[in-house]
């Protein structure tokens, strides 16, 4: 599509209320099909290495990602739409939507599990499970260029925020079915991929997320933290390596969303070098960071691979500047 046309679809959903932002241009033979559905920024400015060139970044001092860059602001949006023709994402959580998206199989071999034997796709695995759990409501509805649907909802009004789910890692609502609520974003119409559209089926206003829905797909609550027992000698040295604990487990649940796995690290690297040193063993460490990193809220949470992984690094790297602690619990 041209600029005008999807200058004039940005603003259109803008019109209701949905946040947007633009995604990278759309051009022929393409080599990566996702490409256009990606946010149009430099592909290094993440939370976990962004380095502050970009714009936005510099001026907030800090990372600034393509949700809290998502707009309803007509004039922000035109400046945008006039430079080069982006895609267009809507962010759910600020729009406040959940979007259920019914995909199609990829390919031949892409067969349901028998939970879903029979079914042909997405449409038919929800369609079953409305079914079974109470139904659903004509809503707003657009076509993806690979044939699949998204059906957007209004999220609800109480209840835990809801977010994105995904059927291929068996956290979804069924084979084929994902979702995206905070923390996701979906390519809205007008936005073309490899040339082909994403078309709106049902122009009407999203309605309300089915109870039942809202129901299977909110997220599990984390235990708060507590820190973890680890058996340290009555003395001054023991003092001092429960004060060393309690400041590097103080240091990662402080740490601000974006900057969570380098403040495990550290904390890793810090206690590393008194497991290096014999005053705590690399089991202790795990014990008390292990637990701390897993309670930490966000829209990302993160996975026990990463928090292992970071762990081991972090023990890794301590382990070359190891602190042998004196019985006063200074370092010898």
């Amino acid at each position: 599509m041209s600029r005008p046309d999807l200058l004039a679809a940005a603003l259109a959903c803008a019109a209701r209320g949905w946040h947007v932002f633009p995604l990278r241009p759309d051009r022929p033979r393409l080599a990566d099909a996702d490409e256009p559905k990606r946010p149009a920024f430099p592909a290094r400015c993440t939370a976990e290495r962004c380095d502050l060139t970009d714009p936005r970044c510099r001026a907030a001092g800090r990372h600034v990602g393509w949700e809290e860059r998502a707009t309803t602001d007509p004039d922000r949006i035109r400046r945008a739409w006039s430079t080069r023709p982006y895609g267009i994402g809507v962010a759910c959580g600020p729009s406040g939507l959940v979007v259920v998206d019914l995909d199609l199989p990829k390919h031949p071999g892409d067969a349901p599990p028998l939970q879903w034997e029979g079914a042909r796709d997405g449409a038919d695995v929800f369609a079953a499970l409305a079914a079974r759990h109470g139904g659903i409501e004509v809503t707003h509805t657009v076509v993806t260029p690979s044939g699949g649907s998204h059906l957007y909802y209004r999220h609800p009004d109480a209840g835990p925020k809801l977010r994105n789910t995904t059927s291929g890692r068996g956290r979804g609502l069924g084979w084929k079915v994902d979702t995206r609520a905070h923390g996701g974003y979906v390519v809205a119409a007008g936005s073309t991929v490899a040339s082909r559209p994403y078309v709106v089926a049902l122009d009407c206003e999203p309605a309300p997320l089915p109870e039942w829905v809202a129901t299977l797909t909110a997220p599990h609550e984390r235990p708060a933290y507590r820190p973890a027992a680890v058996a340290l000698p009555a003395d001054r040295r023991g003092r001092y390596v429960a004060a060393a604990i309690r400041r590097q487990v103080d240091h990662l649940t402080g740490a601000a969303e974006g900057g969570r796995n380098a403040a495990l690290f550290a904390s890793a690297v810090a206690l590393g070098q008194l497991a290096a040193g014999g005053a705590l063993t690399d089991a202790d460490v795990y014990a008390v960071l292990e637990p701390a990193a897993r309670s930490l809220p966000g829209r990302r949470p993160l996975s026990d691979r990463e928090i292992a992984r970071t762990i081991a690094s972090g023990l890794h790297v301590g382990a070359r500047q190891p602190r042998h602690l004196n019985n006063s619990g200074r370092a010898a």
